[in-house]
């Protein structure tokens, strides 16, 4: 149950500045690890802004939905909630210009469909990966523990789907709308549209259900205020003001969302190469480096020599 789980503990946080504060200081903590690379640039110019890096990323949840949306065989939304909360908690821990959000976000689906029991095979997985799937493969499977590890290891997500169908079948219950199932069309929407906010680090599961059932019942022309204020919380009228608060500011976030501009993260995505941090980078000789100096140790050579061809 949520009330008593890793994610109300661990990973949710009590406002935006909370975040940001965590966001600014891991950029910080970076710069201040890499900052002889810099040369003779100035640090602004050199390193990504915890502005430019949020920009980023807001681009990169673009992507991680469209994957998820177009994954063959089609994928349980439940796994895409868990993805995105993969993704969020991650960069919360880490800078992107660590470790690159493209090799990342796959990672955190691959993993969500391992916790979701959604059965696919890693080879079925990089088939609906572009390019080389053989190096998709080994980065997806090389960053799985990293991810884990970066999570604390609490891989358990509450989504707001359970919560959704119980208040679907309290209004069928006892509340007057008719057809309340019309409603569906508009709540996957509006969860949807909550991937690209800070609403599942901020919210409860099932406070993110009921913005979006209210939200749907007002797309419909329909009223829901007595059905809270009389019937869901006629028992616990002191948590009223809390909830239409919480309803109130995801619905806000929602509303307030805007798609990142992509010629600005065009930017971002080439001021990114110079300042990502090479021993993460597959594409780097640092990187094949360590790879080489991990399993050309003579201690773990197999009998025929060296585990790659280019050793």
């Amino acid at each position: 149950m949520y009330p008593v789980s890793s994610q109300k503990k661990s990973w949710t946080f009590a406002n935006e500045s909370q975040l940001l504060a965590f966001r600014v200081e891991q950029n910080s903590k970076y710069i201040g690890e890499h900052d002889s690379e810099c040369q003779d640039s100035d640090l602004e110019e050199f390193f990504l802004t915890p502005a430019e890096e949020r920009l980023l990323l807001k681009q990169y949840e673009v992507y991680l939905f469209d994957f998820c949306r177009r994954f063959d065989p089609p994928m349980p939304k439940c796994v895409v909630g868990t993805a995105f909360h993969y993704f969020k908690r991650f960069y919360l821990n880490n800078t992107p210009m660590d470790y690159h959000p493209k090799e990342i976000l796959a990672t955190c689906v691959f993993v969500a469909c391992k916790v979701e029991e959604f059965n696919v095979s890693i080879s079925q997985f990089v088939n609906n990966i572009k390019g080389d799937r053989n190096k998709a493969t080994d980065i997806v499977l090389s960053n799985e523990l990293l991810l884990i590890g970066q999570l604390n290891y609490y891989l358990t997500i509450h989504n707001p789907f359970r919560p959704i169908e119980g208040f679907l079948i309290d209004i069928k219950t006892r509340s007057n709308m008719q057809n309340p199932d019309r409603l569906r069309p508009h709540i996957e929407s509006f969860i949807d549209s909550t991937y690209y906010t800070d609403a599942c680090l901020l919210h409860t599961p099932s406070q993110i259900g009921l913005a979006a059932v209210l939200h749907a019942a007002s797309r419909e022309q329909e009223n829901l205020d007595s059905y809270v204020t009389d019937l869901l919380f006629v028992s616990a009228r002191d948590k009223l003001p809390s909830l239409i608060d919480a309803v109130r500011k995801i619905r806000i976030m929602v509303k307030q969302y805007q798609q990142p501009d992509r010629d600005k993260v065009k930017a971002i995505e080439k001021k990114l190469d110079k300042c990502r941090n090479q021993a993460n980078n597959p594409d780097s000789e640092l990187y094949n480096e360590r790879l080489r100096r991990m399993y050309c140790d003579a201690d773990y050579l197999p009998a025929g020599g060296c585990l790659f061809s280019y050793c």
